[in-house]
């Protein structure tokens, strides 16, 4: 499994439907062509590189995608500055004074690190990205806040750990990942592996794995970061299937030993029911579970499982051989049940 990468540090939004299926008849061929065309052109001069990736595109949908691609292809990620900051937002996290402080001086030779190598952690790819479009004459923000991944302890952070974009095509705003999107983190080693979930990605499912400092780029306003935390952990694989997992809508639930568990997800995308699994893990071995009642409902796709034995079990959601959904159940007895 691919960890998802994170290393880092008023509008009126309209996301009900904002995401890339608005854009179904759009060819995003020419846009993809040219940013592979300008693949290794150096970051010197940014109003040169913004036209030379916009200037035969029509829409700026297109001009985004160009722009957003060649960010992905183009910019590598930091993973020593990344370990780097991690280590200081801990020896920090009581003195938030003197960590401002110590992130300001960080972010000017995070900047010299992305203008010079082409390195960056998160804050300076969605920089770039801001910068590229502002030069294109697209409105895109970078927005600050809080991402979960597998690795991350969603219980326990306090300063925003992650950066992305906001950016307004058609009069609605979208949002964008390119950092998580541009590859993964392998023993220390970046291995690039693009993920075109995360181009436009559909709101509901980006908040499940990105809270903002400010709630008007969050979709459902009525979600707390307490909430946020307890839900069930998504991956790469999640947005490269598209499904938006729906139930349970929790981390961690209690549930009776042979009692149906009721499990259900919105596709996105066309899913092979054939190629559902839901699985557990004892050491490195892995277990089926069965799967019963499957129902396929236009794109809401719904089936249940039994857990026969007491105890704590991580149980994993599978699509074609990826995980795409983590939850954690604690199995009791019938007696021990409210």
């Amino acid at each position: 499994m691919k960890w998802l990468l994170f290393a880092c540090l008023i509008v009126v939004l309209s996301f009900s439907s904002a995401q890339v299926s608005d854009f179904k008849t759009t060819d995003f061929t020419v846009a993809d062509n040219i940013a592979k065309l300008n693949y290794g052109h150096d970051l010197d001069n940014l109003p040169i590189l913004a036209h030379h990736l916009t200037d035969k595109l029509d829409s700026d949908v297109e001009k985004f995608r160009a722009i957003y691609l060649w960010v992905c292809q183009n910019i590598r990620v930091d993973g020593n500055q990344g370990n780097r900051v991690l280590s200081k937002r801990g020896r920090f996290k009581n003195d938030s004074i003197a960590y401002k402080t110590w992130n300001n001086n960080y972010l000017k030779n995070t900047f010299k690190r992305l203008f010079k190598q082409k390195k960056a952690v998160c804050t300076g790819f969605a920089y770039l990205i801001k910068e590229l479009c502002f030069l294109a004459n697209i409105d895109c923000e970078i927005v600050n806040g809080f991402a979960r991944t597998a690795t991350t302890n969603t219980e326990a952070l306090e300063l925003a750990n992650h950066s992305w974009n906001a950016v307004r095509l058609n009069n609605k705003w979208y949002l964008a990942d390119a950092i998580w999107a541009c590859g993964y983190i392998d023993n220390g080693k970046f291995i690039k592996d693009y993920n075109d979930g995360y181009f436009l990605a559909e709101p509901v499912l980006f908040a499940k794995s990105h809270y903002p400092l400010k709630k008007e780029w969050l979709l459902n306003d009525e979600l707390e970061r307490s909430g946020f935390y307890a839900t069930p952990i998504i991956y790469g694989e999640t947005y490269k299937h598209n499904i938006i997992p729906e139930y349970p809508n929790e981390l961690v639930t209690e549930v009776v030993k042979n009692e149906s568990i009721k499990f259900q997800f919105k596709e996105l995308n066309n899913c092979d029911t054939n190629k559902i699994k839901l699985v557990f893990f004892i050491g490195k071995n892995e277990y089926n579970l069965k799967i019963e009642n499957l129902k396929k409902e236009e794109a809401t796709i719904t089936f249940t499982s039994k857990l026969k034995h007491k105890g704590w079990y991580d149980v994993h959601l599978k699509i074609s051989n990826d995980i795409v959904a983590t939850y954690t159940f604690k199995v009791i007895s019938k007696e021990n049940a409210q």
